[in-house]
C-alpha cells in the first residue's frame, strides 16, 4: 500500500469562525478521518508562516498556499483521490492536492 501526502489550500480559516462553527468543522474532519480508519497514517496539522530557499541559498518569505496536510495510505493515486472527494475542506471552499510519496529507505 502506498502513502499519499494530502495538502490543503484555501478555505475558511478557524480564526474567522465562531466557536460553534469551529466545533462543526472539527466534527466533520473527525468523521472523515474515522471513515478512513487505519488508512490515516498522520492526521496532519494546519500550517503557518513559511520561507522559501532557492538554489544558492537565498531565502524569501513563502507565498500563502498550503494551509495544512495529512498522510494516508491507499492502493493507488486514484483510490487516494476518491477518498478525498468528500473531504470537509472542500465544503469550506478549499482545495486538496494528493501527492504520491515513495519510500526510498
Amino acid at each position: 500500500m502506498a502513502k499519499f501526502l494530502i495538502t490543503y489550500s484555501g478555505g475558511n480559516q478557524p480564526d474567522s469562525m465562531s466557536e460553534e462553527q469551529r466545533a462543526q468543522v472539527m466534527q466533520a474532519w473527525t468523521a472523515w478521518y474515522t471513515g478512513l480508519g487505519d488508512a490515516v497514517t498522520d492526521f496532519g496539522n494546519p500550517t503557518g508562516a513559511s520561507k522559501v530557499v532557492v538554489p544558492g541559498g537565498a531565502v524569501s518569505d513563502g507565498a500563502p498556499g498550503i494551509t495544512g496536510y495529512s498522510l494516508i495510505s491507499a492502493d493507488s493515486l486514484d483510490a487516494a483521490t476518491e477518498a478525498c472527494r468528500q473531504h470537509p475542506h472542500l465544503d469550506a471552499g478549499g482545495t486538496i492536492t494528493i501527492h504520491e510519496t515513495w519510500d526510498i529507505g
